[in-house]
């Protein structure tokens, strides 16, 4: 397995063919956009939802404006209830936006990221998760992408804009709603400016020594405030830029356990 760092080297870099070749690009040179909020950059897996009502994402942030990088995992069980594991505090990882929407509190804990092949990567958590997931080039995929970077800098912050691009995402992909701007659980607004996109082609999982099981749409698209989990797996790379802390607006990220 090829495990992820800073320094990440992988041939065919310039094309940026595979899903491995924009992250190794992405981690050797963390570049924030432009701004005076809240932005990160990195790549995630957003979803995919199983047929058992569990529900997985995944954030490797290499570099932000508000403390250092993280990774962090998201975990829906079938009640509903979110968890959020990152390897920095709550305050510095999504749970800073999200944590409002559950009652579990947030987990500081290690997290593994290897990747099998340049389109397969393996995510786990010691003693709590082991998850496999395959990565796909569709044509729709393609386009998505082929039309996110041809837009100009100013199209990410321009809020209509960014609600057709959802739209048509979604559709498009079969992936229910997809909403890239809005406002989070902990009140902050937010925009995600997905660069690069591809599909998950498969994804096994297993949870405290629980098989998730197959891959599959939620009954309900789930709502986190604004912002949907789509109910087909999606791999990005990108950035996102959300609202600055203010403690009179937003609510705090101050929950949190360390795991086990």
């Amino acid at each position: 397995m090829r495990r992820l760092s800073g320094g990440a080297q992988h041939p065919g870099m310039a094309t940026l063919h595979t899903p491995l070749d924009a992250v190794s690009a992405v981690l050797r040179n963390p570049r924030l956009p432009a701004g005076d909020d809240e932005r990160s950059v990195g790549f995630g897996v957003h979803g995919p939802p199983f047929a058992s009502g569990h529900c997985l994402a995944l954030r490797h942030c290499p570099a932000t404006s508000f403390g250092p990088g993280y990774r962090s995992v998201w975990h829906r069980d079938p009640a509903g209830v979110w968890t959020f594991y990152a390897t920095t505090p709550a305050q510095l990882s999504c749970a800073r936006y999200f944590s409002s929407v559950t009652t579990n509190d947030a987990v500081q804990c290690g997290i593994d990221i290897a990747w099998v092949t340049p389109w397969s990567l393996f995510v786990g958590i010691d003693g709590l998760l082991e998850w496999h997931i395959e990565i796909a080039a569709t044509p729709r995929t393609r386009l998505m992408s082929n039309v996110a970077q041809r837009l100009p800098a100013r199209a990410w912050t321009n809020r209509l804009i960014l609600g057709g691009l959802g739209r048509a995402a979604g559709a498009m992909l079969g992936a229910g709603q997809i909403r890239l701007s809005g406002t989070a659980p902990n009140g902050q607004r937010f925009i995600i400016a997905p660069t690069r996109l591809w599909a998950v082609a498969a994804s096994r999982a297993v949870v405290c020594g629980e098989e998730l099981g197959p891959v599959g749409p939620l009954h309900h698209q789930d709502r986190l405030a604004d912002f949907r989990t789509p109910q087909r797996g999606l791999f990005a790379v990108g950035c996102g830029h959300f609202e600055t802390y203010d403690a009179s607006h937003h609510r705090a990220a101050d929950r949190a356990a360390p795991i086990g």
